[in-house]
């Protein structure tokens, strides 16, 4: 067992943070992950137990001493822990919160005492109900009512952003956070309200595929490949610090749309239901209508975007 590594990735067990470790094992770099196993998976990681310059830790980014320990071994960390998906956002606040806020607080703080980069991952959320499509980083921030627990990791995520660049500008810790935007393919669960698994496994099982809403909603879906990397770039371009950037692909769908092509090309004879929010979801639950990044900035710093279409993605997540 070696005693330093090139990369810390909490949440390393999880669907992204495990492509993202298979990414840089494949680059020759050494990596160790923290993860509790809440989402995440070590079927994920079974791949990356295979080579020598990958350990795996289990326990949360809520240990503080944990946290420091591992942060004391590694060159940069990658910070992806925290509570993920609708369903367990909304129906688990309280964890959603903690996990996120004293999470993201022990990761600073621990990155701080040795001067180690830091990327922390951010979501298309905290853009909330903002009307300015597309998005742009320095865009107003459009919260409901704190009585609705559906904006509770919207601004618990937002949150993580003002300590992150508070780190940044009072201490100079080289901080990077990326806003991702529905970011899917193979190994995703969609076990916590992700739509486009959910979508894969109900028709592949002949299954109705459920939409929720009236199905006029959009969104932009992602190859995690293609976040994997971007992801990797940002964290090693020293430009980059400082920088909230938006990761993901500009082309939008809507989800009834979604619904129809998941069904077509998976030859699916399964029915397509529209089921009304308040009964998908607890009263409380509001949504947006679009969600569309601007990635001019991450084409500046990386030199691409992500360009994998829609059709592709759901090919890709069907053969594996």
């Amino acid at each position: 067992m070696q005693d330093k590594y090139d990369y810390l990735v909490t949440g390393g067990a999880g669907f992204i943070g495990s492509h993202l470790c298979e990414l840089l094992l494949s680059r020759g770099k050494s990596v160790l992950v923290l993860d509790n196993l809440s989402t995440g998976s070590l079927s994920n990681i079974a791949l990356c137990s295979e080579n020598p310059g990958f350990r795996f830790e289990k326990g949360s980014v809520i240990d503080e001493s944990l946290v420091k320990e591992l942060v004391y071994k590694c060159g940069k960390v990658i910070h992806l822990a925290a509570a993920v998906g609708v369903e367990k956002i909304i129906r688990e606040p309280v964890e959603t919160i903690e996990t996120n806020v004293m999470g993201t607080a022990n990761v600073l703080m621990s990155a701080n005492s040795y001067g180690t980069p830091v990327f922390i991952t951010s979501t298309s959320e905290v853009y909330g109900k903002s009307e300015k499509v597309p998005f742009r980083e320095d865009g107003d921030i459009v919260l409901g009512a704190t009585s609705r627990s559906r904006w509770s990791y919207a601004c618990s995520k937002a949150t993580d952003e003002f300590l992150a660049l508070a780190y940044w500008k009072a201490k100079g810790l080289p901080v990077v956070i990326g806003r991702l935007f529905n970011t899917v393919g193979p190994r995703q669960s969609g076990r916590y309200g992700m739509v486009l698994p959910r979508f894969i496994e109900q028709a592949v099982n002949s299954r109705p595929i459920t939409v929720f809403g009236d199905g006029k909603q959009t969104r932009c879906f992602s190859l995690v490949d293609e976040i994997a990397d971007a992801v990797v770039s940002l964290v090693e371009n020293a430009d980059a610090a400082g920088r909230v950037v938006n990761i993901g692909s500009t082309q939008e769908v809507s989800i009834e749309n979604l619904a129809q092509r998941v069904k077509k090309i998976s030859g699916s004879d399964s029915e397509i239901v529209f089921i009304p929010y308040n009964e998908a979801y607890p009263e409380d639950f509001e949504d947006m209508q679009r969600r569309v990044p601007e990635v001019s900035l991450l084409r500046e710093l990386t030199g691409k975007t992500p360009e994998a279409g829609i059709d592709t993605i759901i090919r890709k997540i069907l053969d594996t």
